[in-house]
């Protein structure tokens, strides 16, 4: 019997408590660093920041024939210059320590990639960093608590497998993937050198899908895991005098969609957040400025939130700023309109 009454000590019966919602696939929640230090903690504990480790990488870099174009940067920077891949024999170093969730993001000598290595840096993660530019890698790893910087060229042979394969001995596991190596070109598409093509194709859309190629079992294997893919509003309309590029982010766009419906079920997400134009070299480097007026760039450092909170959150797509999405969905719904509006404000 029940008894509910006056002077009852039983309390009523409400049934069973619900059950939160089960968090999506491949979300993360905040990472809380151990408030108090272990039990072996040292002097050392208190120094400041550790110099990030630096793993080995490619040799010099070896001249390309095809960097003759004029508007290419110096040999230092030049995106047409290949550096030699690493050995994938060497000894990359001690692991990074396993109580952090460990995030490998690409591009991350400049622009988006740095600023997402800074905001999850900052969110206590730690972060395996990898770009061509050695000495602008140990500055965006510069402060992290623990940090890797792995500098390599994805686009030579064998590139994204010798990364992935330091990245997994590196951080043991690589819980978040934030592909942002990426590179441009503009002008109009008959004058575009042969070479130039090949490179931004291999550059923005072959090297990203071969390095998640190799970091993706590991992760099906663990049962968790976010892949988050940096695409462009280009890829969703396609964008005058940047057909290669609008072509690869396309790509890149369709591969997202297609590899989510396949790891359904894997507790492995895929992220592709789209931004429109950001505030960064990347112009510079391809060669002409953003002369558009509408949409203005936005920051690395708004891109990154929206990184960040994507992963959080566990969300499929992420638009920076999020009006972006509204142009694709009117070329789907009024395709005729759509290309005259295009035709008249570009």
């Amino acid at each position: 019997m029940n008894h509910t009454g006056p002077g009852s000590t039983h309390a009523p019966q409400t049934g069973p408590t619900p059950m939160p919602p089960a968090p999506p696939p491949g979300s993360f929640p905040p990472y809380n660093p151990p408030t108090n230090p272990p039990a072996t903690a040292t002097a050392t504990d208190h120094s400041p920041p550790p110099t990030p480790q630096e793993y080995p990488t490619p040799s010099p870099p070896l001249a390309n024939p095809a960097s003759a174009d004029p508007r290419a940067e110096p040999a230092s920077t030049d995106p047409l210059v290949k550096p030699t891949p690493a050995a994938a024999n060497r000894n990359p170093g001690p692991p990074l320590p396993p109580d952090r969730p460990v995030a490998l993001i690409t591009g991350a000598s400049s622009g988006i990639g740095a600023a997402v290595a800074r905001r999850f840096a900052a969110g206590g993660w730690q972060v395996i960093v990898s770009g061509r530019d050695r000495p602008r890698l140990a500055e965006t790893a510069a402060g992290a608590a623990a940090a890797v910087v792995l500098p390599a060229d994805l686009a030579t042979p064998g590139g994204p497998r010798l990364l992935a394969e330091s990245a997994l001995r590196a951080g043991g596991r690589i819980d978040v993937l934030v592909a942002g190596a990426g590179i441009g070109w503009a002008g109009h598409f008959v004058s575009m050198p042969s070479a130039a093509i090949d490179r931004v194709l291999t550059v923005d859309l072959n090297a990203t899908l071969h390095l998640v190629r190799e970091v993706l079992p590991a992760m099906v294997a663990a049962g968790r895991g976010r892949v988050v893919l940096v695409g462009s509003v280009a890829g969703c309309v396609g964008v005058r005098e940047e057909a290669v590029y609008s072509a690869a982010k396309a790509g890149l766009a369709a591969f997202a969609e297609a590899l989510r419906q396949e790891l359904r079920g894997t507790g492995v997400g895929v992220t592709l957040v789209v931004p429109g134009p950001v505030d960064t070299r990347f112009f510079a480097r391809r060669g002409a400025p953003y002369r558009r007026s509408h949409p203005r760039p936005t920051t690395p450092d708004r891109v990154a939130g929206a990184v960040w909170d994507a992963v959080l959150r566990g969300r499929d797509e992420s638009y920076v700023p999020g009006w972006l999405a509204l142009p694709g969905r009117a070329k789907g719904l009024a395709p005729t309109v759509y290309r005259r509006l295009l035709n008249r404000f570009g």
